[in-house]
């Protein structure tokens, strides 16, 4: 419907104070707010009704209007009952942005003006859906999130036929239409992840399509607080400041539809931007639920590392405990990982980006039910963030790895959807230490976790993770020497083998390193390269001639073990 249909109803009781030229403008929705801040909630063309409480003095009204406008509703309607007339500030502010504004009379509900507005608009969409989700989007801007992204994944799957999944950026099923969610196997949800991931990092606009096994599957972005909606038609306007994508990239829900959104009307794609734009406001909810948890993991935090009494840490651990794990009769053992986030380039913290991987990545690490729940506290400082694992308590005193955390285990299906995200220019590592029981416990363990994660920051791959384990290894060296040491050293070794290679395609890289995985046996080393021993024995030669060493000798064995390592 356009913006004049609206004026011309006279029981909307609208009287335009602004925005003549654009009353041609079609109207896609409409939406009630107060808030200072609205964006997150907008998917553009709405009409949006206020009461004006935002507004504390004519300051307020720049930052609110600009808002408006570079999401691109359609019109502004103020309520007069809060105020009186209009004030100017406002008349003046939506002249510069070109944003049509109606008065209110304080006699007509804004209630009216939504049904009014709904009834019409519901006609020009994909059935009766839109009504229900404006509806929706209502109660999810004003009140409880009555059931949840599922409520409207039901209602695309009843009333449009479509199958739908909300997924992670790392390809966990948090939301599905009816029992769809159950049946989509994890290997599709994490490339249905990764190709969204992909397809963000390098700058197109959603819907994204991909094809899995002759389905097609339309992947729509959820935008976060702050950011302007990222689906074809959907961002209008002008003069919105764009952020970083990789600010966000690696927290961003997404929403997969099975269908190929290509050949659709513009009426259907934003109907699915709304349905985005309700399931952003429950994502917001959730994040604000993990608000207590997050406190308690930074006060811990900071009394472990300002050196607090260990009495003072456990009466804060006593406090997490029953938040964490309610109902646990036992004091419970916890385990520290910390994960940290780096870009080539840029000045992006990564603080907040490796706090939302690792509440994602350790989401619901003891509960084998369908609904995950929240039982770790993350916290982040700078570019590392640091997250505390409550687990159950062991009865033996030994370190309770078998019954913790892994490092490789935390990473094994999330590998490969993360590294599309960070793709060229991005690093996650991630440390995990062994577990404790007390708080005087707790500094080593922070301590052990942050350096198995250097330990993996050695390691080459944009996702890696090392585990307490592999402290008591040579490899917990290899992160502290120099660069240049590194680099002489290897370069020392392993160059001639290499510059070799090249001329004579051979394989004497290759070789070595099967032959010391071999422990230096030639005929399981043989068998492993499908080589006759003598051609072997040739090669390892040819390597001990080149390098003037000898694979007899154990010293220089350890050195091509460490030279290829540090590679």
């Amino acid at each position: 419907m356009r913006l004049r249909a609206l004026l011309d109803t006279d029981a909307l009781g609208l009287r335009l104070l602004g925005g003549e030229d654009e009353l041609d403008r079609t109207v896609r929705g409409v939406m009630t707010t107060d808030l200072r801040d609205p964006s997150r909630y907008l998917a553009g063309g709405e009409l949006v009704l206020t009461g004006l409480a935002w507004r504390h003095d004519a300051s307020d009204t720049e930052p609110f209007v600009r808002i408006l406008a570079s999401a691109g509703v359609a019109a502004l309607a103020a309520g007069e009952a809060e105020l009186g007339d209009i004030p100017d500030d406002i008349v003046e502010a939506c002249a510069r942005h070109r944003l049509p504004l109606f008065a209110v009379n304080e006699s007509v509900a804004f209630a009216t003006i939504t049904e009014h507005v709904v009834r019409q608009v519901s006609g020009e969409r994909a059935g009766d859906l839109a009504a229900v989700v404006d509806r929706h989007r209502r109660l999810m801007t004003s009140g409880p999130a009555g059931g949840g992204p599922d409520v409207v994944l039901d209602l695309l799957g009843s009333d449009l036929d479509l199958r739908a999944w909300v997924l992670s950026p790392a390809g966990r099923v948090i939301a599905g239409s009816g029992a769809a969610g159950a049946l989509l196997p994890g290997t599709l949800c994490a490339r249905l992840a990764g190709e969204h991931l992909a397809a963000t990092r390098t700058g197109r606009r959603g819907p994204h399509r991909v094809t899995v096994d002759g389905v097609t599957y339309s992947l729509f972005p959820m935008r976060t607080r702050g950011h302007l909606p990222a689906v074809d038609g959907a961002a209008r306007g002008a003069g919105g400041a764009s952020r970083d994508v990789r600010e966000t990239v690696l927290s961003d829900w997404v929403l997969a539809v099975e269908a190929d959104a290509g050949d659709w009307p513009e009426e259907r794609l934003d109907l699915l931007q709304g349905v985005t734009q309700l399931i952003a406001v429950e994502r917001d909810r959730r994040d604000a639920a993990r608000t207590v948890r997050r406190r308690l993991a930074q006060e811990v935090l900071e009394l472990v590392q300002t050196g607090a009494a260990p009495a003072e840490i456990a009466a804060r651990l006593r406090v997490a405990a029953p938040v964490l794990l309610p109902g646990l009769g036992a004091a419970p053992h916890w385990q520290v990982v910390v994960a940290r986030v780096e870009w080539d380039g840029g000045d992006i913290e990564g603080g907040p980006v490796a706090q939302s991987l690792l509440e994602e990545i350790l989401v619901d690490p003891l509960s084998a039910g369908p609904e995950p729940s929240d039982r770790i506290a993350v916290a982040h400082t700078g570019d590392e963030a640091i997250a505390l694992v409550p687990l159950p308590a062991v009865s033996n005193e030994h370190d309770g790895s078998e019954t913790g955390l892994l490092a490789d285990s935390l990473l094994a299906s999330v590998r490969d959807p993360l590294a599309a995200g960070l793709a060229d220019d991005g690093r996650l590592t991630l440390g995990v230490s062994a577990s404790v029981h007390s708080a005087e416990g707790l500094r080593g363990a922070l301590e052990e976790a942050r350096h198995a994660r250097r330990v993996a920051a050695a390691r080459p791959g944009r996702v890696c993770a090392a585990g307490h384990q592999e402290l008591a290894s040579h490899v917990l060296l290899l992160p502290f020497v120099p660069d240049d040491v590194r680099r002489a050293f290897t370069a020392r070794l392993l160059d001639p083998l290499r510059e070799y290679d090249q001329r004579h395609r051979a394989e004497l890289i290759p070789t070595l390193e099967a032959f010391l995985d071999c422990d230096g046996s030639w005929t399981r080393c043989a068998t492993r390269l499908h080589l006759h021993v003598n051609t072997l024995r040739y090669r390892v030669g040819r390597i001990e001639q080149l390098t003037s060493r000898d694979l007899s000798r154990l010293e220089d064995k350890l050195d091509f073990f460490l030279a290829l390592r540090m590679s």
